[in-house]
């Protein structure tokens, strides 16, 4: 029994251990505390020319800034989530990018998931009502798989408070990633292939949230009205 709780929670010690690293980092190596406060900058002014160069003059550890900057992205949302996918096929090329970006998303919600294991159910009861986590625990044990797709393929719904809450209710983890990878992959495909046209990935990146929304209405009414018959 205490194996299999000190397993289940692994991935939680994991994350712990790697935010207390990167802090740790960034406070004590002032070459990476200058990179990073380089590229969040450039970041946050949105000029997709400047964040491309600035990538590339990381070199080798390009990659493994984008990686951080999605994982960072998640959490703060301060600028699109689309925006380091859009740099990484620009700077990488189509399926470079395209594993870069699924990547970064999978190590995001994975911390994402792993931090909300670590909330209790009674730490959940102190900010959400009896009445509301019935209802969150009804919609993740029936539409979970679907509504983590549809965040993740629909990039102006994305962020991670969505993983978070999943490991607060104990989701099945293999059935939250895999919803978020079938939902990421498309999703980084279509910007790793329209991503020297921004105009052109915008409104695509619109239709797709749009019928992803409209589909997965369509689909919890139809349900829900199933279920009450």
């Amino acid at each position: 029994m205490k194996a299999a709780k000190i397993a289940k929670y692994s991935s939680l010690y994991f994350t712990l251990a790697l935010i207390i690293s990167l802090v740790i980092l960034y406070f004590t190596y002032p070459a990476f505390q200058d990179a990073i406060n380089e590229l969040w900058k450039v970041l946050k002014s949105g000029d997709q020319d400047k964040i491309s160069s600035t990538i590339q003059g990381f070199g080798a550890w390009g990659v493994v800034a984008i990686i951080l900057i999605i994982i960072l992205q998640m959490f703060l949302v301060v600028f699109p989530s689309w925006l380091p996918m859009i740099a990484a096929a620009l700077v990488y090329g189509t399926f470079s990018s395209i594993l870069i970006s699924s990547t970064g998303v999978f190590l995001a919600s994975t911390i994402g998931y792993s931090l909300g294991l670590g909330v209790s159910e009674n730490a959940l009861h102190k900010f959400i009502s009896d009445k509301t986590f019935d209802k969150l625990n009804y919609w993740v044990s029936h539409y979970g798989f679907w509504s983590i797709f549809l965040f993740r393929v629909s990039p102006f719904l994305s962020n991670d408070a969505i993983s978070v809450l999943a490991g607060g209710l104990k989701m099945n983890y293999i059935k939250f990633i895999t919803a978020t990878m079938i939902g990421i992959v498309p999703l980084a495909t279509a910007i790793a292939f329209f991503a020297s046209d921004i105009e052109t990935l915008k409104t695509g990146l619109y239709w797709i949230g749009g019928a992803g929304i409209l589909f997965y209405g369509i689909f919890v009414f139809i349900d829900h009205r199933k279920r009450k018959g």
